[in-house]
């Protein structure tokens, strides 16, 4: 498949949509749509159509698969047992389509193991490996349009409104030189330690704020304000 530039994957798992109007609000008429399994009732019921289903199919009812296979939505069935979740295995068709920019909507709510399981992924590595050609520029990120979650490895901004809720956990390790701008409580190369919750409910003073870190990987939780 030929991945247009700027193009987007959205990709919905089966987790919790807490506002399926701010989730619309997200998309955009060229983005291409990965359901991970159960995920394909988010889009349906936006009154959207996928562009390709993947996962074992166990959360859907054969309706739901007949009604998909009338519309021609490519499916990518695997068996039940394996050693990947349906959204890892999303996310992999995705990087490996080549897409730049990747959504994920709906991965947050529900069981604690499956959502830990899905913020874990966002650390994949793949998509920043300049040894296979790929670019360093690279943005994977959860997003239901209320919460948004992604990884600072070296710089990254947030952008929201005054008043946001941002968050920044350690993740692994500690996160060294960690310099913010734009937040109520500004950090200025200072390490984050992960069993220390220093970084936990900062918020934003404008539309903008920028974090830097020398080494680790930071984990940024932003909350925007309803």
């Amino acid at each position: 498949m030929r991945v247009k530039p700027m193009s987007r994957a959205i990709i919905f798992a089966n987790g919790e949509l807490p506002n399926p109007e701010s989730a619309r609000a997200l998309l955009r008429p060229d983005d291409f749509l990965i359901a991970a399994d159960g995920g394909t009732m988010h889009i349906l019921n936006l009154g959207l159509v996928p562009n390709i289903v993947i996962g074992d199919m166990d959360s859907m009812q054969e309706s739901v698969l007949l009604r998909l296979g009338n519309s021609n939505v490519e499916m990518r069935r695997y068996p039940a047992d394996k050693n990947e979740t349906d959204l890892e295995l999303a996310l992999g068709y995705a990087i490996e389509s080549g897409y730049r920019e990747i959504i994920i909507v709906a991965a947050l709510g529900g069981r604690l193991d499956q959502t830990l399981a899905n913020i874990s992924l966002l650390a994949d590595l793949r998509p920043f490996d300049v040894a296979r050609g790929r670019p360093s520029t690279f943005n994977l990120r959860l997003d239901d349009g209320v919460e948004e979650i992604f990884f600072c490895r070296s710089q990254v901004q947030v952008r929201g409104r005054s008043g946001d809720i941002v968050s920044l956990i350690p993740w692994g390790r500690e996160a060294t030189g960690v310099v913010t701008e734009n937040l109520k409580w500004p950090l200025s190369n200072e390490t984050l330690y992960p069993h220390k919750t220093r970084g936990v409910s900062n918020e934003m003073l404008g539309e903008e704020a920028s974090i830097k870190i020398d080494s680790g990987l930071l984990l940024i939780i932003h909350r925007r304000q309803s």
